[in-house]
């Protein structure tokens, strides 16, 4: 009776605590029913079974079935321990809420079974309310979400009729692989009843509406936690709060959603701390806390998600799940969803910080604190570094990291799993691919090599299955591995299906190629056992996809300007060459006589060559990079067509091309008509605030930044510039001013950000021509998180804590932030920001 009388401890929550595998305590902590203590459950979602990921498989006559194997089966190397997924509504009910077993609903049943089988629990979302098109057009589905819309659903009786129907008709299902309802099913451990409703109408509405959801899922038995999003509608939380809704869910997309290409410079600060306004509402304390979806949008960094975790604990949070895990069967081309891009074979990187952020997840207590950026990038067995593209844990057990790194493990003798991508103090690596070690009962190693994945173009831009962001190559790599017990010599035997490859040996060094090894110390013999990794993987799984078989493919950006009269190194990634090819630079200052320049590998797939100070005249430099295969024609980029580039007929006149400044030259750091798809422009708030492209009294392209009277912040916008300030970083000590080219009456600041998220800025009043701010000017500030974070209760500023000496050669951004009176009306139209040198 006295647990009765604890504060928010109810009838629900005591059932659960003895039949489900979590409660929900008196203070809101989700705790295991069997210990009692604080649970932690981090991975993603994942959508085959549904809408476009269902379409592009079937498209590609891949089956559904292995696809969903394959997947699972790397969610369990990630060491993911969630799963949540919108279920798409639209695809299994009709217009009054009956629930149709069809194949979509099959495999659904087929996806939870396998994910199950690894020890994965699951968050159901029965309701999205969504169309199944996306990216391409809706299909007309006749479902009660298509004849009502998410706006309509929420608010009209017939609708709320439909869906009570279809929610104890869902509930109530058996899934024939396991024989349970999802009600039943002890691996499902909650449920989140819609996926980000838009409420609107009488709060009282809501209230009911989310009552009576909860409670047609109820009467099929349901005694665990019902979950309710909060974040979506932030204007109707205290309407949520009123409900029996045993927790609320939120999201996070820290750096926006669909800016069409790679968001760069130092994003940490983004991740910095997650706020919860709602904890003035009396109704939502002590209520548990989900993250029903996140993801660094546009993001390839591999340094967010472990931020993310540990924000997200210091937050309250105690299920996690990013959106959305591509499936193996379309990560090529990234067309699941253009703005999110995450699978182990082809985002090696990404998908290491994965699991250290599912570490970082399970390992920090709630409302644990770490302190603000840059102090939190250090954090228990945690590190997090933006110049080294790198996510670290090392513990005496595990060592993980996303990029090569000069850390050394804290205990060597007691390491039990590694996994990584590059080279390490314990393992030596030159492919480009992630690998997996995990220490066997008997002390040798089970050894996981993952193909080389290549990026050749930007994985965020227009997507399409006819186009790959990724390439794979299953080369012969060297391996060298520096563990007690293998520094004498080793043996390495291939015991993954199909896997004939025997490594060549030196000492502790070996060729390999990817597949499943076991490694043992020489002179100790391998023996087949039913041991399991981690307790959910066989000891011979192994999945990668196949090899293409596309011809060769240069990824290179020119720069935009360089200094002139000086060398510098172009860069470029090589898809599809072998050992004996070429790869040339063909270069001219427009005379009509090409130099010819040769690259030299200097990494995986990555070439280099140096362009000597004579050819780098004051000027306009235009070339190629000519690939040539044994025995083919050459391969021409940009272009890519093959053929004779001298010949009279040779018809590709594409060419790369780099402004070559004579001293005291202006370094254009923005320009409107260049940067159009690579700045991000920051509109408050659609109804009054946009932006356009015009011409100004000059005849060139500027951005008119347009405002109309409101009590919104006002707009700007951002360009990452470190490649311009470095390609003229000979030259910089001859700048003192920053220029901005622009017209309107309107007060605004320059702010300049370097690589630690630093912050300086100027004040400027544009009026109809050049404003001219020295350098000297610069004083230290905050600067916007652009793009925008979502939800957008989120912070919009940061200034860091530990401000360092200004450094033009270490900037890497510049904003421009309008600064005027917000009561009226502006059009503010910019055409440019520059280093001047007087």
């Amino acid at each position: 009776m006295l647990l009765f009388a604890l504060p928010g401890f109810t009838q629900r929550n005591a059932d659960g605590k003895r039949g489900n595998e979590i409660y929900i305590d008196g203070k809101g902590i989700i705790r295991h029913s069997v210990n009692d203590k604080e649970a932690a459950f981090f991975g993603v979602n994942y959508t085959l079974p549904f809408a476009y990921g269902y379409r592009s498989h079937k498209i590609q006559s891949i089956n559904m079935e292995q696809a969903i194997d394959r997947d699972v089966y790397h969610l369990a190397r990630l060491g993911v321990n969630a799963f949540r997924v919108h279920v798409w509504d639209t695809e299994i009910s009709d217009s009054l809420g009956n629930l149709k077993q069809n194949e979509h609903l099959r495999l659904f049943d087929y996806l939870l079974a396998r994910l199950e089988e690894r020890g994965i629990r699951i968050i159901i979302t029965p309701i999205a309310f969504w169309g199944n098109g996306y990216p391409e057009r809706d299909e007309r589905t006749g479902s009660f979400s298509d004849v009502y819309g998410k706006d309509g659903a929420l608010v009209q009786e017939k609708a709320y009729v439909a869906q009570e129907r279809y929610l104890k008709q869902f509930f109530s299902h058996v899934n024939s692989y396991t024989g349970k309802t999802y009600t039943k099913d002890a691996f499902i451990v909650a449920t989140e009843v819609n996926n980000e409703p838009h409420h609107s109408g009488p709060k009282a509405r809501t209230t009911e509406y989310v009552n009576r959801m909860a409670a047609a899922i109820k009467s099929t038995g349901w005694t665990k936690p019902v979950f309710y999003n909060i974040s979506e509608s932030p204007w109707y939380a205290d309407a949520v709060a009123k409900s029996v809704a045993d927790g609320f869910s939120f999201q996070w997309y820290p750096t926006g959603l669909v800016a069409g290409h790679q968001h760069r410079g130092n994003l940490l600060p983004h991740v910095d701390h997650y706020i919860i306004p709602f904890d003035t509402i009396p109704e939502f304390k002590n209520k548990a806390r989900m993250v029903y979806e996140f993801d660094a949008g546009d993001v390839m960094q591999p340094y967010m998600y472990p931020a993310m975790a540990r924000s997200f604990k210091k937050a309250g949070f105690q299920w996690a799940t990013q959106f959305a895990y591509d499936p193996l069967g379309n990560a090529f081309a990234n067309t699941e969803y253009q703005t999110h891009y995450l699978n182990l074979a082809y985002t090696p990187s990404k998908a290491i910080s994965l699991l250290i952020a599912g570490r970082v997840f399970r390992s920090v207590p709630v409302f644990k604190s770490y302190g603000k950026f840059p102090t939190d990038t250090l954090f228990g067995t945690f590190r997090l570094s933006y110049k080294n593209q790198l996510s670290e844990m090392n513990s005496d057990t595990e060592f993980y990291y996303s990029n090569s790194t000069d850390t050394k493990p804290v205990k060597p003798s007691a390491l039990a799993h590694i996994a990584g991508i590059g080279s390490s103090a314990v393992v030596k690596y030159n492919g480009t691919g992630a690998y997996f070690l995990d220490r066997l009962p008997d002390g040798s190693w089970r050894l996981e090599v993952m193909p080389d994945a290549v990026p050749v173009s930007d994985p965020f831009a227009k997507a399409s299955l006819s186009k790959h962001v990724t390439r794979i190559f299953s080369n012969e790599r060297q391996m060298t591995i520096k563990l007690p017990g293998l520094s004498k010599g080793i043996s390495v035997t291939p015991i993954n299906a199909g896997n004939s490859y025997i490594p060549k040996i030196t000492a502790a060094a070996f060729s390999i190629k990817p597949g499943t090894y076991v490694v043992t110390a020489s002179g100790k013999s391998y023996k087949s056992s039913n041991t399991l990794v981690n307790g959910n993987i066989k000891l011979n799984e192994f999945v990668a996809p196949p090899d293409d078989s596309l011809k060769v493919e240069v990824d290179h950006q020119a720069y935009c300007s360089v200094a002139g009269n000086i060398p510098y190194k172009i860069k470029a990634v090589v898809a599809g060459v072998s050992e004996g090819d070429s790869v040339q630079i063909l270069a001219n200052l427009l005379t009509g006589a090409y130099r010819v320049i040769h690259m030299q590998q200097t990494g995986s797939y990555i070439f280099e060559a140096m362009l000597p100070a004579d050819l780098l005249r004051p000027g306009l430099l235009q070339y190629r990079i000519v690939v040539t295969q044994k025995g083919k024609r050459p391969v021409i980029f940009p272009g890519c067509q093959s053929g004779d580039p001298f010949a009279w007929d040779y018809i590709n006149q594409k060419y790369y091309q780099t402004i070559i400044s004579a001293p005291g030259s202006i370094v254009k750091l923005y320009n409107a008509e260049r940067d159009v798809d690579n700045v991000i422009v920051y509109s408050p708030e659609w109804k009054t605030d946009s932006y356009e492209y015009v011409t100004n009294k000059d005849g060139n392209l500027a951005i008119s930044l347009n405002h109309k009277p409101s009590n919104n912040e006002l707009g700007g916008l951002e360009l990452f510039v470190k490649d311009e300030i470095l390609t003229n970083a000979a030259n910089l000590g001859q700048f003192s001013f920053i220029t901005v080219k622009a017209e309107g009456n309107m007060s605004a600041k320059i702010v300049l950000i370097d690589a630690e998220a630093n912050a300086w800025s100027a004040a400027i009043n544009i009026g109809n021509g050049i404003v001219k701010v020295p350098l000297s000017a610069f004083k230290p500030d905050s600067l916007v998180l652009l793009p925008r974070p979502y939800p957008g209760f989120q912070s919009l500023r940061f200034k860091s804590a530990a401000i360092s000496d200004f450094s033009l050669l270490n900037v890497e951004q510049i904003q421009l932030l309008l600064t005027g009176d917000n009561a009226k009306a502006y059009n503010t139209i910019i055409e440019g920001i520059s280093l001047e040198t007087k």
